[in-house]
């Protein structure tokens, strides 16, 4: 079991909890998730998630993770403009971040 940030991930029986309410992800939703959650904290390239996830080395489509990442955010409560829980680093790849950020001001 997997625990960052009150989110739960089950990678056995492929189920993720937000706080206590489980959370219904598609398959490349959840692989995504678990990729992103079990390197928390560590920055992982677009290019290794297209192989962890899409179990490939070409790019289908230049949207295709930022489409599915999109959708996860939706589902587990991390607001796209203002992200706490997934992270985009510009060049280098997305973070499951181990603490929420501190507020602002």
């Amino acid at each position: 079991m997997l625990e960052v940030q009150g989110v739960r991930l089950d990678a056995a029986a492929r189920r993720v909890w937000v706080g206590d309410a489980e959370v219904i992800l598609s398959r490349k939703e959840f692989d995504l998730l678990h990729a992103l959650m079990a390197r928390a904290g560590e920055i992982v390239s677009r290019d290794d998630l297209m192989r962890q996830v899409w179990h490939t080395t070409f790019w289908t489509s230049s949207k295709t993770i930022d489409v599915h990442l999109g959708w996860l955010r939706r589902k587990i409560g991390d607001d796209s403009r203002h992200p706490h829980l997934i992270t985009t680093i510009r060049g280098q790849g997305l973070r499951f971040e181990l603490t929420a950020p501190a507020p602002l001001g």
